[in-house]
């Protein structure tokens, strides 16, 4: 049997002697009705094949049946689990009585039947996942909202892999009735499609975890005059990702606070049907800044933050959901840290390498706080993605998330500075993701780029996927610090003087200097890589028109810091004649997969760009 290219890799598969032929005229028993998508599913694939079985309940002509689906009482420490056992005379996929192993063991066998020619292997798996809970989350509110159709496919290729959570990072962009003026120009997703999503992820045993943040990273709203009276800092508080001063975080000294998020949380809730409910609460940059200074005075910013945490938890409870919230903000009080809702979820994030998921998670589970691990993607602030951290900051998190006893793995996809990265630089991070949090040990040294061309971009030349892992580490040959980003990618973001004081954003303890002979390099090295995209053949061909955009805006922020460095290396009028056919195409790919709302204010960033220029 040849090496079968799994995804994710089972925790067990043991070849067997002989095979099973594939031919029509076979059928596929379910025990319910409740696995016909299930079973549609597998129907599908082998009708892409030219074969055709029939789906029934129950049927005993076992010549008849080619796949026998069986549910089977199983101990608590195994009722994720199944089996899949490929045999002469057939196939049969056994799982608990929960219907998603039944599922999960259908998709191994799609992928088993998608590397099949006339027959399959014969073999055992025995599999269940080293989290119980994997997801995703994806970014809709800086300021990329995706189209309907390509939120389907994205969810759609997620569950293909096993993930069984996804969550819609959101601050204004759902279209609340009462609160119009908040999202109008945003294209958000309203109630309606919510729903049509819901039961779209119910389909594929995804729970759609409702998500709205209520503390911090609330200036969508407070910027409104209607709301600036829940504002910490009403007049306007400076923070990286905003171009101006603004009003950030709601304040815990506003008694409307907690009414307020309340009337949200009753528009909100209805639409999702799972128990859990993220309330964000991260990055409360300016708490104690404002109209809740003397609190913080009297009580401490830690003890401040942790009450009003706990009232929101008391509204998410009293609407029969479990909070989820983010860690960040409390791990850096540990000595609060036992005093955490013990039904509540800590998310747990991080998004560097060598981020300390071993010393936190051990704090949450030592303080019996249920925990998740919240990885990234790395794809942020990279354009084209940052391979080596993403890899080393997914196998930190599952591994030692599994070892801490974490409830759920949250693979995090951010949108900075106005989410210029496009939807494909995230699949490395997504595919193996979904690989290292099913089967850490199984997964972990798996052929990535193989495995992204076969199933992520479906690339009949086997190329793409690791030509887009060589792509996301040619960042690398700069030497300096690339903290949360590619330093060239933070050099689009940055004013040209600050990136020649050697300040990207944020201002460190030290200033970054980055040698021309590095960048050079490295965009001789990019420009290579780019060649090829030439002979890649992605099932979707506007993937490759895509890369092109992310490439050029790469190399464009090369030569920022080669004029930081030397202003003589391109002139003003070569820079936004490099420019401006760029922010067209940026604007085209973006209409391709995402909706006009927010286009407008990620361009905002490029055309300050061309100001600059143009002064």
């Amino acid at each position: 049997m040849s090496i079968l290219q799994l995804l994710p890799h089972p925790q067990k598969l043991t070849p067997a002697e002989g095979s099973y032929p594939l031919q029509s005229g076979k059928r596929i028993s379910i025990p319910s009705p409740s696995l016909l998508f299930t079973a549609q599913r597998l129907q599908a694939s082998l009708a892409a094949r030219g074969i055709h079985w029939e789906i029934v309940i129950g049927s005993s002509d076992s010549d008849q049946v080619a796949v026998r689906m069986l549910r089977q009482s199983a101990p608590a420490e195994l009722e994720n689990a199944y089996q899949v056992r490929i045999t002469p005379e057939g196939i049969s996929l056994i799982g608990s009585q929960n219907t998603a192993t039944l599922w999960n063991a259908t998709l191994t066998l799609i992928q088993i039947i998608e590397q099949s020619t006339d027959a399959l292997p014969c073999l055992n798996i025995d599999d269940q996942p080293d989290f119980a809970r994997r997801g995703v989350m994806l970014d809709i509110s800086r300021d990329r909202v995706p189209t309907l159709e390509t939120l389907y496919a994205l969810i759609d290729l997620l569950a293909s892999w096993k993930i069984n959570e996804v969550q819609l990072y959101t601050e204004h962009t759902f279209a609340y009735q009462k609160h119009q003026v908040v999202w109008q120009h945003a294209s958000p997703m309203t109630g309606e499609e919510i729903l049509a999503l819901d039961r779209f992820c119910r389909d594929r045993f995804i729970d759609l975890v409702p998500n709205q943040n209520s503390f911090g990273h609330m200036h969508r709203w407070l910027m409104h005059p209607h709301y600036q009276h829940l504002a910490e800092v009403p007049e306007g508080f400076s923070f990286s990702l905003a171009l101006t001063p603004r009003p950030f975080g709601i304040s815990p000294a506003v008694k409307e606070s907690l009414p307020f998020l309340a009337g949200l949380y009753d528009e909100l809730l209805p639409h999702f049907s799972s128990q859990y409910f993220n309330v964000g609460c991260d990055e409360t940059f300016d708490l104690g800044k404002g109209r809740s200074k003397a609190l913080v005075e009297q009580q401490g910013v830690g003890r401040v933050y942790l009450d009003f945490l706990k009232q929101v938890a008391d509204l998410v409870r009293e609407r029969g959901r479990t909070m989820m919230f983010w860690g960040d903000i409390i791990i850096s009080h540990p000595d609060l840290v036992p005093e955490l809702p013990k039904d509540a979820v800590a998310l747990e994030w991080g998004y560097e390498a060598n981020h300390p998921f071993e010393r936190n998670s051990a704090l949450f589970a030592k303080s019996g706080v249920p925990f998740y691990v919240c990885p990234g993607t790395s794809s942020w602030q990279s354009l084209v993605g940052r391979t080596d951290n993403m890899l080393g900051n997914l196998r930190n998190a599952a591994e030692n998330g599994k070892q801490n006893g974490a409830r759920g793995f949250l693979n995090t996809d951010w949108g900075d500075f106005g989410h210029w990265q496009q939807p494909m630089v995230s699949y490395a991070g997504f595919a193996y993701g979904a690989a290292v949090s099913w089967a850490y040990a199984a997964n972990k040294d798996a052929d990535l780029g193989t495995l992204l061309s076969r199933y992520a971009f479906r690339d009949s030349t086997n190329a793409l996927g690791q030509l887009a892992l060589d792509l996301g580490n040619v960042y690398r040959i700069l030497k300096a610090p690339h903290n949360n980003c590619a330093l060239m990618v933070r050099a689009l973001f940055s004013p040209m003087q600050q990136i020649r004081e050697g300040y990207f954003i944020y201002r460190g303890s030290e200033p970054i200097r980055t040698e021309a002979g590095e960048v050079r390099e490295a965009m001789a090295h990019m420009q290579t890589l780019a060649a090829r995209l030439e002979s890649v053949r992605p099932a979707d061909p506007y993937i490759v028109r895509e890369y092109r955009t992310a490439i050029a805006l790469w190399l464009h922020g090369c030569k920022r810091l080669l004029k930081a460095a030397d202003d003589s290396a391109y002139s003003n009028a070569e820079m936004a004649a490099d420019l401006r056919p760029l922010m067209g195409a940026f604007a085209a790919d973006w209409l391709h997969r995402s909706r006009p709302g927010g286009l407008g204010d990620s361009l905002t960033r490029m055309a300050r760009l061309l100001a600059e220029y143009e002064s």
